[in-house]
């Protein structure tokens, strides 16, 4: 689908095709997809560039237009959070944006003070930038979810979804990492061909914007990496604390279960024959006790 708008008032307005300055293509088809290419001149690898979800964010200056490919972030499921990729080929004249879903420009519906295709361009990446910081702080809620948690037993489905977490915030970390080499770029560009002091302060913002949110998704995920091995460390630590008191019951019960079987066999009535047998066998279950109790306590302040 393939869908036209102009820029009005500062603001974008669906418009006819032919008389469009943004260009908005929703996961063409092959009709479509000719009709960029003999019309705008957008090349097929551009096309499948465009569409691949795992192409790595970059620019390509052309004479005549530039071509890039932008990360950004997706919604949040509730489990994982996504990263996806959309194209854009930008002239003087038009803006083409390539992308597998719809929702890309519903965000720039109210966005105020857009003249040119590069406007629209500027607010494109903006809203992408404010919206990895968005997700940013979903993620940083969920971390002090799971810490409030740490002490307490963490069934599956809690320890997924750190390990669901920590593995987004690495592509979070990658995708906002080579976004900014994209923005660097584009601001070289710029300065060499002419953007105006307004758009180039833009760029900037959003060059300080974008580090602030890849320094913000390092930081995060460090903390998951810290929390999975630190839950690591506590199963560890509760297993050995386990194992510990098994031994320590073994090596308490090891003599016992000797007098036990000596007391249940005609060894012990022999050796106690001059002996009542209600006073020799409370006598040994006496003994047992006292024994028992005073290798536990020995062993516990030894260990």
């Amino acid at each position: 689908m393939i869908e036209g708008y102009c820029i009005n008032d500062g603001a974008l307005c669906p418009t006819a095709v032919s008389a469009a300055s943004v260009w908005l293509s929703i996961a063409p088809d092959d009709a479509e997809r000719s009709i960029l290419q003999q019309r705008l001149g957008i090349s097929a690898q551009a096309l499948e560039s465009s569409l691949d979800p795992d192409e790595v964010a970059r620019i390509e200056i052309k004479p005549d237009h530039l071509f890039l490919i932008w990360k950004r972030p997706e919604s949040f499921d509730g489990r994982v959070f996504n990263v996806s990729s959309f194209g854009v080929v930008l002239s003087e004249q038009r803006l083409v944006v390539i992308c597998a879903s719809n929702a890309l420009l519903s965000g720039l519906d109210q966005a105020a003070d857009l003249t040119s295709p590069l406007d629209v361009l500027m607010a494109l990446l903006a809203e992408s930038v404010h919206h990895y910081l968005g997700h940013l702080r979903v993620v940083k809620q969920v971390a002090r979810e799971l810490q409030q948690r740490f002490t307490r037993p963490l069934d599956n489905q809690h320890l997924m979804q750190m390990y669901s977490l920590s593995e987004s915030l690495v592509y979070y970390v990658n995708a906002i990492h080579s976004n900014g080499a994209v923005l660097g770029l584009l601001r070289s560009h710029g300065q060499k061909h002419g953007f105006c002091p307004d758009q180039l302060t833009s760029l900037n913002d959003l060059i300080i914007e974008n580090e602030q949110s890849h320094q913000q998704a390092r930081i995060h995920a460090q903390v998951f990496a810290n929390l999975i091995e630190a839950r690591g460390n506590l199963a560890n630590n509760g297993m050995n604390h386990a194992l510990r008191n098994l031994t320590l019951i073994n090596v308490v019960f090891l003599p016992l279960n000797l007098l036990a079987s000596i007391g249940g066999m005609s060894e012990f009535s022999m050796m106690t024959a001059g002996v009542s047998w209600w006073l020799s066998f409370p006598a040994l279950l006496a003994g047992m006790t006292v024994l028992g109790c005073t290798m536990a306590i020995a062993l516990r302040r030894l260990t």
